[in-house]
């Protein structure tokens, strides 16, 4: 696999500190406290998320094989933050991980879970639509009804920075 050296350049200036990136040393520890690692690892298999093989792999400027390859490889980061407070480097991996999630959708190759939650935010103003159970349950609790967003303001910010040309 030929390297991107292109590719590994626009990763570490995406990364907030753009030298600091260079000193992964791979110790491990992001993958070894990662909850979305040890909850997809299989040990007799290389199936599952694994932040580490995430940053080597984008250092080494294998950007096909990150973009083009399983899902779960980019898009397991839930953005816990976990490996970031861990990295004895200091390293933002999930500044790195959130750059590559922006390159998968900019070539079109996001998860249709993504694209049909951002479908959601662009036609009802939020990712996960009025539920009569939760606002009667807010009501009991006595809570006050969740305000409607107005949806024109909405789909005219994302128009206005180009995300709803993204939707599929």
């Amino acid at each position: 696999m030929e390297a991107n050296i292109e590719f590994r350049k626009q990763v570490m200036e995406h990364h907030i500190e753009p030298d600091l990136i260079k000193y992964c040393y791979q110790c491990s520890e992001c993958s070894d406290n990662c909850p979305i690692t040890a909850v997809t690892s299989d040990f007799n298999s290389t199936k599952g998320y694994n932040p580490r093989s995430n940053i080597i792999t984008a250092l080494l400027g294998h950007k096909d094989l990150l973009l083009n390859g399983d899902e779960l490889g980019i898009w397991g980061c839930t953005v816990c933050v976990t490996c970031d407070e861990v990295c004895p480097q200091k390293i933002e991996l999930t500044e790195v991980f959130a750059f590559l999630k922006n390159q998968s959708i900019a070539l079109g190759k996001g998860p249709a879970s993504i694209y049909n939650q951002a479908k959601a935010v662009y036609e009802s103003g939020k990712a996960i639509p009025p539920q009569p159970a939760i606002e009667r349950r807010r009501g009991q609790l006595g809570l006050p009804p969740v305000v409607t967003p107005d949806v024109n303001e909405v789909q005219t910010l994302l128009k206005n920075i180009g995300s709803a040309k993204k939707l599929k």
